[in-house]
């Protein structure tokens, strides 16, 4: 139940709508109830019982007072008025005319009642979807690492559908359909107590059983999201990895890896359905029984004369239940979407719950320029028990360039991710300025820097838009200011439409030194004081190398930089060369002084100039 009130919880600020849905639900219930009280007038004309022995208290039309008791004498008073002046068929016509009116009101408030849940449905999944957005958008990056992007996209999709389908019909549980049930059998109390008190008797039985099939479809619901968690992800990585599946024949592998999750997505699907669509069946076959036992014992008093119920009232009383059990379907029905809908919201609340290992402490200081230095005093890092990092030390003063140079996985990528705290060091600390990171406001901190990365981010928008990304009121001049620092600005114009241009997904419309060529302009614009460099340069060719090349020495100019390389031609002109291995700084110094060393540093120079 928790689950379901911290749901409900996303239609607080849209509670302004609940009385006007209270007020057009029942109404709609009161005019449908109409509708079958006015059929025991209909058959007294047909039966030929147009009324009680006495009709006198009806002979005269009533003051106005807001009651059931009211409208009745009204309804009477024009009954017999209409039955004296045109007789039985003028009588047949005025009753239906008011059966057309009722229904007619009963489906116009049922309309808007609908209306008026639609908005809160869609208000309050707008806020929910939004809510799971950006907290996941302001995870740490080693979350996603750990987590399954097709899952993460299945939580934000299908999960927040799930719960959709289920706040609409728990609305409807909580308040119609109830306040349906409990009108109608007050009519029916009404009618005959004897014979109400008979049909109640099946309720606790039929929500028993109901009930124990429920409880079965959560752990069945919960399987079927996780599975479709899954084939989300696998469409993602075939649709990503295309090239490669079909570079390597793997065509037959990822198909039978789909088929298998598909088939088992299907099995727990099959499985949901036998229990969810035996809840409505049971519902509806104990109702009818119900109407069975009436219709036998009933009948029986009505044709032995011992019922306080005349012929019409029996019928209208047997149609008056009947409607009965489709608000009791409808509960069932509910029951197991509900069911499924808490699921899924226990998934999504399992992400929202997740706390972002990286946050800004409950009072940050404040720090909007570089003035000094960022400094690595004995830091090391480890992910979960693996160590990547141990004891690191240097210092990057500002308008200097320190380059990472060294082996695949040594740490160099790590050190970089550390800057901009994308992570923590689990010992040591960093600082700029000699203020430690995890004291500075996240977003000043990250708005001191610019990151150009091996693999270009890019999204899928315009060329403008890519360029000034995260900025605001940015003129189209600035932007192509910025495009012709990074050598782009000659080929955007060559482009259909020129900057207004959309690259498509992951920039895959630009060749791979554009696309770079596009990410290091957008590092142009943000103007950073600190630039971190994370092998921009290694996925491209020659030609477009030296398009990239000369674009970043002219980003560098004059700034302060971290910069990784994989070819060491492009940074012999750094300050300080750092050479990291297994986690260490086993070498540094600049390039001449590297190169009088026996060292790894010398090793990869000369293998690269062979």
């Amino acid at each position: 139940m928790n689950t379901y009130f911290r749901i409900l919880s996303y239609a607080r600020p849209f509670r302004r709508y609940i009385p006007i849905y209270v007020v057009y639900t029942l109404l709609a219930i009161v005019f449908g109830l109409l509708n079958f009280t006015l059929l025991k007038p209909l058959f007294d004309v047909i039966f030929e019982q147009s009324g009680p022995v006495d009709v006198s208290k009806y002979l005269e039309k009533p003051e106005f007072a807001f009651s059931i008791d009211y409208f009745l004498h009204v309804f009477n008073f024009y009954f017999l008025q209409i039955s004296e002046e045109f007789g039985k068929f003028g009588t047949l016509v005025y009753v239906c005319i008011i059966i057309v009116i009722s229904v007619f009101l009963a489906n116009l408030f049922t309309y808007l009642s609908g209306v008026v849940l639609a908005k809160v449905r869609a208000e309050v999944i707008r806020k929910m979807r939004m809510d799971i957005f950006e907290h996941v958008a302001q995870m740490h990056i080693g979350y996603f690492s750990n987590e399954r992007k097709g899952d993460l996209m299945s939580k934000m999709t299908n999960d927040i559908q799930e719960v959709e389908n289920s706040i609409v019909q728990s609305l409807r549980v909580v308040f119609r359909e109830p306040a349906t049930i409990i009108l109608y059998f007050a009519v029916l109390f009404f009618m005959s107590v004897k014979l109400t008190l008979f049909t109640i008797l099946v309720i606790p039985i039929s929500g028993a059983i109901i009930g124990g099939i429920t409880k079965r479809l959560k752990k069945k619901a919960v399987e079927s999201q996780e599975s479709l968690g899954r084939i989300v992800n696998i469409l993602d990585e075939t649709i990503g990895g295309m090239r490669v599946i079909k570079a390597f024949g793997a065509k037959k592998y990822i198909t039978k890896k789909f088929d298998d999750e598909t088939g088992y997505y299907s099995d727990v699907n099959v499985s949901m359905a036998k229990k969810n669509e035996l809840a409505s069946p049971i519902s509806q076959f104990m109702g009818v029984s119900v109407v069975a036992g009436i219709l036998v014992y009933g009948g029986s008093l009505v044709l032995n004369n011992t019922s306080d119920l005349s012929a019409s009232d029996f019928i209208t009383y047997i149609i008056i239940f009947t409607q009965v059990l489709n608000p009791a379907k409808e509960i069932s029905r509910a029951a197991s979407v509900i069911q499924r809908g808490l699921a899924s919201a226990e998934r999504i609340f399992k992400v929202v719950d997740t706390e972002s290992e990286i946050q800004n402490i409950s009072n940050p200081r404040s720090l909007t320029s570089f003035e000094n230095q960022v400094s690595f005093e004995n830091v090391s890092f480890g992910y979960e028990r693996e160590e990547v990092l141990k004891n690191i030390n240097f210092n990057l003063q500002k308008g200097k360039t320190i380059a990472l140079v060294g082996p695949s996985g040594g740490g160099k990528s790590t050190i970089a991710d550390l800057v901009p705290r994308f992570y923590d060091p689990t010992k040591g600390q960093i600082s700029i300025d000699g203020i430690n990171l995890k004291e500075l406001e996240l977003t000043q901190l990250r708005s001191l820097m610019g990151i150009v990365t091996q693999e270009s981010i890019l999204f899928n928008d315009t060329v403008f838009n890519n360029i000034a990304f995260g900025l605001e009121g940015i003129s189209e001049e600035k932007v192509i200011e910025a495009a012709k620092i990074a050598n782009a600005h000659e080929f955007v114009v060559q482009l259909e439409n020129g900057y207004q241009t959309s690259i498509g997904e992951r920039g895959s419309k630009l060749s791979g030194g554009q696309r770079q060529r596009l990410s290091i302009a957008r590092a142009v614009l943000k103007n950073p004081p600190i630039l971190i460099l994370d092998e921009a340069t290694s996925a491209l060719d020659s030609e477009s190398e030296l398009l990239v090349q000369e674009a970043l020495t002219k980003l560098m100019t004059n700034r302060t930089t971290l910069v990784i390389a994989h070819r060491l031609s492009t940074i012999q002109h750094a300050d300080e060369i750092l050479v990291i291995q297994s986690g260490e700084i086993v070498q540094r110094g600049t390039h001449q002084e590297l190169m009088l060393e026996e060292g790894i540093y010398k090793k990869l120079s000369t293998m690269q100039s062979v």
